[in-house]
């Protein structure tokens, strides 16, 4: 895995997103805390409200922007696009109401959802050979899993000597250590094969490749899966841990490093479990994991709330929803390499971006509004979602030939046939 390391070009590119990710695991424990300070127990409804405003910019502003800067230099894009989350990152300590926090948020997320597409579309052009790019998803998977472990440890440590409004100084130095390594890589030359599209032509592009590949409505659905099982920890983790459980600071980190370790334990296996399965296989476990994750939280939430017990289940439940979530994750951008050109793959990976986000616009809400009211109700329909949708995936599967020009996609030995 750690071979691709040798390419001087993503290495410094990997080491941006490494250095961003863990300021960012800083902004989203300190989010947490600053939300319970404003809103006490309704924390959740406030964190939800503001990861839904965060997910109508991820889906309302990536493409506009994608189509809008597609044939711009792309290390400008980044650089600019950290810049803007650096000054946000050092606003939010100064926030006092609720409202600030929905406004802040917007736009530092309208500057992910320029950033990410853009930099996650240029690997295939860093390490244009397959099992190379597998290798580098992996590694990309284990950075997130990563942060998710030690943000939540390092900002447990910080904890014990600072207050909470200090990490977000941690994320502007993530921020400003990513935008100071893209400024320093050569990125490889943007293709200038085909005239340049108008705006509005390039502004579907990318849904439209969605609409006519159907290994990439199988990903749509899982997309959802995904966003059940997240939104249940991200936004209710708060909730669980202090409002619950009547734990501390630090009980918030611990549930979030879980859901890490979770992701980071199947990460490091993603090369050998593609190999044997295959990505759509190995994306239909990790739908199945979360399903049952799910499941086992509304059985956790009913025994909290009723006797205050099962805070080492909830625990090992969140290891088992990190790890369906990179089973899904991980190998999925393998399906957008496969169905994308290098003249088109920023605006397919941004439609992949936007319509993923998308999910969470409904997940979002229910695990926050709704949990606000009934914590064991939002788990309930959570878990009826990542069910619903994983059933669809699963039949797309089942009666489809998913299969890429790479030809391994079900895996070498049994290819998935109609």
């Amino acid at each position: 895995m750690l071979r691709v390391l040798r390419d001087g070009t993503y290495a410094k590119l990997f080491s941006a997103q490494v250095i961003a990710l863990l300021g960012t695991g800083l902004l989203t424990v300190a989010l947490g805390l600053l939300a319970f300070d404003i809103a006490g127990d309704a924390a959740g409804s406030v964190l939800g409200t503001a990861l839904t405003i965060k997910m109508l910019a991820y889906v309302g502003v990536a493409p506009l922007i994608a189509a809008i800067v597609d044939r711009l230099p792309k290390k400008a894009v980044l650089i600019t696009a950290d810049l803007v989350r650096l000054g946000i990152a050092l606003m939010l300590p100064f926030v006092t109401e609720a409202w600030q926090i929905y406004a802040l948020v917007f736009v530092l997320q309208s500057a992910s959802a320029t950033f990410t597409p853009a930099f996650q579309s240029l690997i295939p052009s860093v390490l244009p050979e397959p099992d190379d790019y597998t290798r580098a998803l992996s590694l990309s998977r284990l950075a997130y899993d990563l942060e998710a472990l030690l943000s939540p440890t390092i900002a447990a440590a910080l904890l014990t000597v600072i207050s909470y409004n200090n990490l977000f100084v941690g994320t502007a130095l993530g921020f400003a250590g990513s935008a100071l390594l893209v400024l320093l890589t050569a990125l490889p030359a943007q293709p200038a094969d085909g005239p340049t599209l108008p705006f509005w032509q390039r502004l579907p592009l990318g849904a439209k490749v969605f609409a006519r590949t159907p290994t990439l409505r199988f990903l749509m659905l899982t997309n959802i899966v995904v966003a059940a099982g997240t939104a249940i920890v991200l936004v209710n983790s708060v909730v669980y841990a202090r409002g619950v459980f009547g734990l501390g600071d630090q009980a918030l980190a611990l549930a979030l490093a879980c859901y890490g370790i979770g992701s980071l334990l199947v990460a490091l296996n993603i090369p050998w479990l593609v190999g044997r399965l295959g990505v759509i296989r190995t994306m239909l476990t990790g739908a199945a994991a979360i399903v049952a994750g799910l499941v086992t939280a509304v059985v956790v939430t009913v025994v909290a709330t009723t006797t205050g017990a099962g805070w080492p289940v909830l625990l090992g439940t969140w290891v088992l929803l990190g790890m369906g979530t990179s089973l899904v994750n991980t190998p999925s951008s393998r399906l957008l390499a496969d169905a994308s050109t290098p003249s088109n793959r920023n605006l397919v990976y941004t439609a992949q971006f936007a319509l993923s986000h998308a999910c969470f616009l409904v997940t979002y809400p229910v695990a926050g509004w709704l949990g606000a009211v009934n914590l064991t109700g939002s788990a309930i329909v959570l878990t009826i979602i990542a069910i619903l949708a994983g059933a669809a995936a699963a039949t797309i599967a089942a009666i489809g030939r998913l299969r890429t020009r790479s030809n391994q996609l079900t895996g070498s030995h049994s290819p998935l046939k109609t």
